[in-house]
């Protein structure tokens, strides 16, 4: 798909649609999600003379995104902190005294997860279930797993210790398994 897609209304409204989920779900506000997916198309409307079409159309206007993002991310930890300690009590019944999974907690035996993950309804699930994590727990998942981000990055970004970062993530990806395990996979709750 070439630069001029972005005059194609059609392009515009899927890619749009696209943006706005994936920027809602990561900043939890309809208003600053609207405006970063405003600017990023504005962006790439102002800059398509340095599209150079080694990536998509659609991937090049999702890394503007992107940065907006990331930009929102930042300033938000400069207005205040994101990151609550919890108490990890609640995690504890997942596992036995030497740290393996506990007998009635241990994940099932998914039986494909590749062709799970090429089913839209997987990811209708997947995108619920980790809308349901706590704000901080999901923003960092999703910075790490579907941005790229690496830890050091994450813990600038967020203004956060490289400890609280793994710790947020494993309660995301736990979280993740229980809830998946329990409304795609159909394990007990």
């Amino acid at each position: 798909m070439t630069i001029d897609a972005l005059q194609d209304t059609q392009f515009l409204t899927e890619v749009r649609r696209d943006m706005l989920r994936f920027a809602e779900m990561q900043l939890r506000d309809r208003a600053q999600a609207e405006d970063a997916v405003q600017e990023a198309l504005a962006g790439a409307l102002q800059g398509r003379e340095g599209f150079s079409s080694r990536a998509s159309l659609r991937t090049w206007v999702l890394s503007i995104l992107k940065n907006k993002i990331v930009d929102i991310l930042r300033q938000r930890v400069r207005e205040r902190s994101l990151i609550d300690d919890v108490d990890d009590a609640d995690l504890d019944g997942y596992f036995n005294q030497r740290s393996h999974w506990a007998e009635d907690s241990r994940p099932a035996d998914w039986a494909s997860p590749p062709q799970a993950m090429e089913n839209k309804q997987f990811w209708e699930v997947f995108e619920a279930c980790l809308y349901r994590l706590p704000e901080a727990s999901a923003r960092i998942f999703t910075m790490r797993e579907v941005l790229g981000f690496d830890t050091d990055e994450i813990c600038r970004t967020l203004g956060i210790t490289n400890n609280n970062c793994w710790v947020q993530l494993h309660r995301a990806r736990l979280a993740l398994r229980a809830c998946l395990g329990a409304n795609w996979f159909g394990e007990a709750a």
